[in-house]
């Protein structure tokens, strides 16, 4: 069923022209305000949102700032050189645990984002599918993936439930999202555990088959960014953190009705260098569709998981950080 938002109004006229109108009046003054960002499709929302007028119609004038690094974005957050941060959401931990006073205000976007896939030449099409793979074959098959990272625990997380041991197979580690695509594509690794679209680019162009993503692993609303403020933010400016989220809500209006035109906006803007076919492709396999209320509990499990291997010290829980209450009331608003 697809999902709609009191929110917006939409036309043909505009539709055809990738700009949504929204029925509310522009401000006369928007307030400037700068995102920190990675590329995943869960940012979709927030690209979408600055190419229409979701954003302005709610009062603000929104700059994008792309960081390669995660760690950057927590460090310009708490400097104050952006207002919020768009981040996998193991990070706000991290922060939060340095003592920077961060809150997470919602998921960034989207559900099933993370997916583990497989070459096609391994016929593989699950979890066990690789576990009895595994145990016919001598040869360990490679696998990329970040260390530390939640694209390693969602591994660590399906290793446990199938009773594969880390032993049985080797985790390529790579420091950049792109190489590791390249090493799937040019058969250096054999399983690839990565991001949409850049997943759906690899299913649609090289047949790859998808074993799992974090939908299945986790809970369907299992994030895999989030969006992040100081607490200063939410405390004294609430309407700003309110106007940013009207505005994602707006754009995943759009998306979920119309994921053509979204695809159209998202490639004009050139934001994931991928054909507008593997965007659409990716909005229409996700789980669920766009919302911003992410499953808590399912993130503190992630969160126990990292600390469990070390990756992480400190005593912040999802509960310290998490505050939902604005975008709670927005989405039971419509």
């Amino acid at each position: 069923m697809k999902k709609t938002f009191a929110c917006t109004l939409f036309s043909l006229s505009t539709l055809a022209l990738g700009v949504l109108a929204v029925g509310s009046s522009e401000a006369a003054d928007p307030v400037k305000i700068k995102v920190g960002h990675l590329v995943a499709l869960d940012m979709a929302p927030l690209f979408v949102a600055k190419e229409t007028e979701c954003f302005s119609q709610n009062g603000l004038d929104v700059e994008t700032i792309f960081f390669a690094n995660p760690g950057d974005s927590n460090a310009a957050l708490a400097g104050k050189a952006i207002d919020f941060s768009i981040n996998p959401f193991t990070l706000p931990f991290f922060a939060a645990n340095s003592g920077v006073p961060i809150k997470v205000v919602a998921a960034a976007g989207g559900w099933g984002v993370m997916e583990v896939i497989a070459s096609e030449s391994l016929g593989l099409d699950s979890m066990d599918s690789l576990k009895k793979y595994i145990e016919t074959h001598s040869e360990k098959l490679k696998i990329a993936t970040l260390q530390g990272d939640t694209l390693e625990l969602i591994l660590t997380r399906e290793f446990e439930k199938t009773g594969i041991k880390q032993d049985d197979v080797e985790l390529v580690y790579f420091n950049d999202l792109l190489a590791m695509v390249e090493s799937f594509r040019n058969g250096k690794t054999d399983i690839l555990s990565h991001i949409k679209p850049y997943t759906t680019e690899m299913i649609t162009s090289k047949g790859a088959t998808v074993l799992t993503n974090n939908a299945e692993t986790w809970s369907t609303t299992a994030p895999n960014t989030v969006v992040s403020v100081l607490d200063e933010t939410l405390q004294e400016r609430p309407e700003i953190v309110e106007g940013y989220m009207k505005g994602l809500i707006c754009a995943a209006d759009l998306i979920n009705s119309d994921p053509e035109t979204a695809a159209r906006i998202l490639n004009d803007g050139h934001y994931f260098r991928v054909d507008s076919d593997v965007l659409v492709n990716a909005f229409s396999s996700a789980p669920a569709p766009i919302s911003f209320i992410p499953d808590i509990d399912a993130v503190q499990s992630v969160v126990t998981d990292l600390a469990n291997l070390g990756y992480i010290k400190g005593g912040t829980a999802a509960s310290d950080i998490f505050d939902l209450d604005i975008i709670n009331e927005l989405e039971e608003a419509l």
